[in-house]
């Protein structure tokens, strides 16, 4: 009787912090799958665009990043997105625990990218 309890608590913890870890994956591969088609039709969008954009998305998916958290970039032809982030997440009940995420998109363009004005 008591092994069968201790099994069904052990399920139940797993359970309990693979649902959470889901909460966490999802919207992190959901960004980036958009982040992906952003920076592959940019079209005539420069960096700075292309960033409030990748912004704009986060804030959709309930992703925590910010300004500082992204670097966007292109070369020729080629665009590159970096964004890392760490989120809060309960492993189990009680307990949390800080969960770095991060993610690297590059894309080929079909043409090149409008240049960024000067600041």
């Amino acid at each position: 009787m008591i092994r069968t309890l201790l099994k069904l608590a052990l399920v139940a913890v797993v359970a309990n912090a693979t649902w959470h870890l889901f909460n966490v994956y999802s919207p992190h591969y959901k960004l980036k799958d958009a982040v992906q088609y952003a920076a592959q039709y940019r079209a005539d969008q420069s960096d700075d665009e292309l960033r409030d954009k990748v912004l704009a998305l986060a804030g959709q998916y309930d992703v925590p990043i910010e300004d500082k958290d992204l670097v966007v970039g292109h070369d020729q032809f080629q665009t590159t997105i970096d964004l890392s982030y760490v989120r809060t997440v309960e492993i189990v009940p009680g307990v949390t625990r800080r969960w770095p995420l991060s993610m690297h998109v590059q894309t080929l363009n079909s043409r090149s990218p409008v240049l960024d004005s000067p600041k």
